[in-house]
């Protein structure tokens, strides 16, 4: 079985290295007119598509190897968005429409006099990364050392972690929060001078998307696939006799959910600049299931299973949520998890390497047999 997680990693890592190397090349290099060229709308597709397997894989590192099941993942995707946002809207300075060189368009409707505390440092790219990684980090840790050391499990933690993403969508749809309300921060223009909007710009977005989601993916399998990560297995097989040998069940479920929740926010940073916009919506309790439904569509506790069902599972909606089929994306996408539920309960690469590890003990036996001598 590990060395069939190995190749699925070799794989996955191989088809990054192409998507990396082809993808620019069919972009920038490839005339328009040929069948070859790959159009703009493909980039920013597949760059929002390559954020969310990050986002995937985030989750899956805790629910698929801890056995938490978090509701709330989307509000560390959110806050990571927030902290690029606020970085990217600092940049537009008084090319804004009211032209004002510190305060974005938005402020200076609502007559704010000057800039908010929270906004400080994020015109610099530096702060606005680590932010990007501390902030959703330092709120995954103050949730779990409150909730883990209540020994806040199943459900209840579940249910928890969607009431936290609730109350920070209504709290950041609020004007006085001084996050552009309902509306969100959009309209930018460059990311460390350059247009965003540029193919060239957005190539490299989408590049280095794909080495993040290398390095995320590569993390994880060194956390699962250490001792670290036998105790998490543990702990979501059996916590309480896990707890009973002396682990200190709580530090290795708190150290687990910040490195998911900071990957999480990296993932929702490297989101904006290619979509153009962050609006408090992204906490939409909704956003949280659907990364579940990723995760147990590709397999949990695979890690590249995630990531393809993030991918799989986008590609669904992009096909469905236009034309005829758009009024019943949500009925396809609740019926998809109900059938993966009793169908696939391994996900489809959880599955697909269940049915080869039974299929290859006994296709070597059946050859030791043929091969031996007859009596």
């Amino acid at each position: 079985m590990k060395l069939l997680a190995d190749r699925r990693g070799m794989v996955f890592l191989g088809l990054l290295a192409l998507t990396a190397v082809l993808v620019p090349i069919g972009h920038l290099a490839v005339p328009q007119g040929s069948v070859l060229h790959v159009p703009d709308w493909v980039i920013a597709l597949l760059g929002k598509y390559l954020c969310y397997a990050l986002l995937a894989i985030a989750l899956d590192l805790v629910w698929g190897y801890c056995g938490i099941l978090s509701l709330g993942h989307g509000a560390f995707f959110a806050l990571g968005g927030y902290g690029m946002g606020l970085y990217l809207m600092r940049q537009i300075g008084a090319r804004g429409q009211y032209g004002d060189p510190i305060l974005p368009d938005f402020m200076v409707f609502l007559n704010w006099k000057e800039l908010p505390l929270t906004w400080y440092g994020f015109n610099s790219l530096g702060y606005a990364m680590a932010m990007v990684v501390l902030v959703p980090g330092l709120l995954a840790f103050l949730f779990g050392w409150l909730a883990f050391r209540s020994r806040v499990t199943g459900v209840y933690l579940s249910i928890i972690t969607q009431a936290m993403t609730y109350a920070l969508m209504l709290a950041f749809f609020r004007n006085d929060m001084g996050f552009g309300g309902n509306n969100g921060l959009t309209d930018f223009k460059d990311i460390l001078g350059y247009d965003i909007t540029a193919p060239t710009t957005r190539t490299v977005l989408l590049v280095a998307t794909i080495l993040t989601l290398a390095a995320g993916y590569l993390v994880a399998r060194f956390i699962v696939t250490s001792k670290l990560g036998k105790v998490l297995a543990a702990i979501r097989d059996a916590e309480s006799r896990t707890r009973f040998l002396g682990y200190r069940i709580e530090s290795y479920k708190l150290f687990v959910f910040v490195v998911s929740a900071s990957m999480a926010g990296i993932a929702g940073a490297l989101y904006v600049p290619q979509v153009g916009i962050i609006n408090p919506g992204e906490f939409a309790p909704a956003n949280s299931i659907e990364v579940v439904i990723w995760v147990a569509v590709g397999g949990r506790g695979t890690l590249v299973g995630a990531a393809l069902g993030a991918i799989l599972v986008n590609l669904g909606k992009t096909v469905f949520t236009s034309g005829i089929f758009a009024p019943y994306w949500l009925f396809v996408l609740g019926g998809l998890f109900v059938l993966v539920t009793l169908l696939l309960p391994k996900g489809v690469v959880g599955t697909l390497a269940e049915w080869r590890d039974r299929h290859r003990p006994a296709k070597g036996k059946a050859n030791g047999l043929a091969g031996a001598p007859a009596e």
